[in-house]
């Protein structure tokens, strides 16, 4: 496994999977019920954006550093913007969600990288009611659902080394319902030219669950370039989510895209 997330931390498709991540947390919270989340490809969890490998790539220019200068963020915007003010590592997914258990709350992260795992370990050892993994995310499906408690999120972000991955997530997100039926599941994919999505879609139909697909891209899909954007498929997805995400991609579209291009969609299916 070669995919080292310090050299893209804070670029757009970060800054778009971190926001949908608030608005799912914030979604599930309505509710006192305790939850789990369960981060299944953690990272380290924070990262130096002044680090070398940051630095290399550069990414967060066009991520982070363009939305901490967009006026009049929504109000969602400006939640995520507080959980990364004036903090010496830009936060990953794991360190959001840490920001956001409450008491009743728990978070278990998993990373297979041993260099990732040891910083991951070395973040989060201290912080309560978290537990570190050094484990396969896809075998953590398997050995931490269903969780003790009844409600709660799973994050899914792998690194989509594989031409075939995004199949793979489907299956193993089969199995994963199968354990724990109603978990909200999170998947975040790539979008890029040539990427069988059609084919990724259709799977997601046949998991008999209901399915929102959100969507940003900040340029056109024409194999200019790497990343055009970036989704994130929700199995499950708490009530208003769609609602939300509907009124804040215009505006996170229009912060992010560059020379005016991309788009937004949010699409939801029932089961």
């Amino acid at each position: 496994m070669n995919y080292r997330h310090a050299y893209h931390a804070g670029n757009f498709a970060d800054v778009f999977k971190h926001i949908v991540l608030r608005s799912l947390v914030q979604a599930l919270q309505r509710k006192e019920t305790a939850c789990c989340y369960l981060d299944t490809h953690a990272g380290c969890g924070m990262y130096d954006l002044k680090s070398d490998a940051a630095q290399t790539t550069q990414e967060y220019q066009n991520g982070i550093g363009k939305l901490l200068t967009a006026p009049n963020p929504p109000q969602l915007i400006s939640d995520y913007l507080a959980c990364i003010a004036n903090k010496k590592k830009h936060p990953g997914s794991p360190e959001i969600l840490r920001q956001s258990l409450r008491p009743q709350d728990r978070l278990l992260l998993c990373e297979l990288h041993s260099v990732d795992y040891a910083q991951l370990n070395k973040n989060f050892r201290t912080a309560r009611r978290v537990t570190t993994f050094h484990q396969d995310g896809w075998q953590g499906l398997k050995a931490f659902l269903p969780p003790h408690e009844r409600r709660g999120l799973v994050l899914i972000d792998p690194p989509y080394e594989q031409a075939n991955e995004l199949q793979t997530a489907v299956t193993h997100l089969q199995t994963a319902i199968s354990r724990w039926e109603t978990g909200v599941y999170a998947l975040w994919y790539p979008i890029k030219f040539h990427l069988p999505r059609a084919a990724f879609y259709r799977a997601l139909k046949k998991l008999s669950r209901p399915v929102l697909r959100a969507e940003l891209c900040v340029l056109p899909e024409d194999g200019s370039v790497k990343l055009a954007g970036s989704g994130m498929a929700i199995i499950n997805p708490p009530w208003q989510v769609a609602d939300t995400l509907q009124a804040i991609l215009p505006w996170l579209q229009s912060a992010l895209a560059l020379e005016n291009q991309g788009k937004w969609c949010v699409t939801q299916s029932e089961a």
